[in-house]
């Protein structure tokens, strides 16, 4: 039996609960014909969709590196969550298709209270499921389970907005809110695809790390020099960028000359130990250039 890592876990709770949902959604909606409801059910087959990709995409990026790709394989985190974010759009689409054909001929809503029986427990679900995995991907730092959780969290929303909706039809017997509802929720569905694919695609091109996590580099490296006396006169060509929840941090030091390669080696050491300590799951590398005396 293969071990699931934490990550997959997590992932694997958010397919089994996504699938749950989606059957009592669509039974609530064919009960209520509710356009809004089908709205949410087709949310929630692309959350699923997006589900499965998080968890394969988890699985695959926790490999090791290897002979062709050295640098492992954190990118397929990356390009789940643009693809993640490419699945809303075309769900957003859906719905909002299907929303302006029902303007013309609004139907009336039957078994109201079923449905939005239905809403609020997806709503309650989603929230404990959407808490669950934004804790693991801040704990392992996974863009694939952080675009999960966002999915999940709007899911929170939009299901209340739907229930709401319905409750207000019933009041007022204005059927066309059905419709209105789930155009707002298609328009933040997209809002929510638009955040994902921006990070995604920033991360695939290497962006760098936020000035926040730079800042904390560069006085980790300050530390570091004071620490070494004279023997480490500065640094410069500081370099970063992340692929997957690994980052990837590349500056020169500029050393004494006299220093042996042993003692070089040794310095280096100290840099990716204090930087390390800092960030997990982090690749230094360290450019030595010698200290010459016309630099003064």
């Amino acid at each position: 039996m293969v071990k699931l890592d934490k990550k997959s876990r997590f992932a694997l709770l958010s397919v089994g609960s996504n699938t749950i949902l989606i059957i009592f959604k669509i039974v609530a909606g064919i009960l209520s014909g509710s356009v809004s409801i089908i709205s949410e059910a087709i949310h929630s087959a692309m959350d699923l969709v997006a589900s499965i990709v998080a968890f394969f995409s988890v699985r695959s990026s926790s490999k090791p590196a290897d002979k062709e790709h050295p640098y492992g394989h954190g990118k397929i985190e990356n390009l789940s969550g643009v693809a993640e974010g490419l699945l809303i759009f075309v769900a957003s689409g859906m719905i909002i298709f299907e929303a302006i054909k029902k303007i013309s001929k609004p139907v009336e809503i039957e078994q109201a209270y079923v449905a939005i029986g239905v809403m609020v427990v997806a709503a309650i679900v989603n929230f404990f499921v959407s808490r669950q995995l934004h804790k693991v991907a801040k704990e392992e730092d996974s863009m694939a389970l952080e675009a999960d959780s966002l999915h999940l969290k709007t899911d929170v929303y939009t299901s209340l907005g739907v229930g709401v909706g319905i409750l207000l039809i019933k009041v007022t017997g204005f059927h066309i809110l059905d419709s209105i509802v789930a155009i707002l929720v298609a328009l933040l569905i997209i809002r929510e695809a638009w955040e994902l694919c921006y990070r995604g695609v920033e991360y695939l091109i290497d962006v760098r790390l936020t000035d926040e996590e730079e800042q904390e580099i560069e006085s980790i490296i300050q530390k570091v020099i004071a620490d070494q006396g004279n023997q480490v006169m500065d640094y410069h060509k500081l370099k970063t960028r992340k692929s997957g929840n690994k980052r990837h941090i590349d500056f020169h030091i500029v050393l004494d000359s006299r220093l042996t390669v042993g003692e070089s080696h040794d310095i280096v050491g100290c840099f990716k130990k204090e930087i390390g300590e800092k960030f997990n799951n982090t690749r230094v590398n360290v450019h030595i250039d010698p200290y010459k005396e016309e630099e003064q």
